[in-house]
């Protein structure tokens, strides 16, 4: 991928943590779905991570092509 399509990926991924967390608001008491949403949100800020930096060349590289 080049950069400017990983910086488009990295920028909805970013958004869809963004609304996840939203739908946190007021926050609730502990509970399951609250657990998942929360690990929903921290998967989207890796992924968002992984596509804004490119970490180890992991996708520069392709290794699934």
């Amino acid at each position: 991928m080049d950069l400017r399509q990983r910086l488009v990926v990295g920028a909805l991924w970013i958004g869809v943590a963004g609304l996840m967390l939203l739908t946190l608001y007021p926050p609730p008491s502990l509970s399951l779905s609250v657990l998942i949403r929360l690990f929903v949100v921290a998967l989207a800020l890796f992924l968002a991570f992984v596509y804004l930096f490119d970490p180890r060349g992991a996708l520069s590289r392709q290794p699934f092509h």
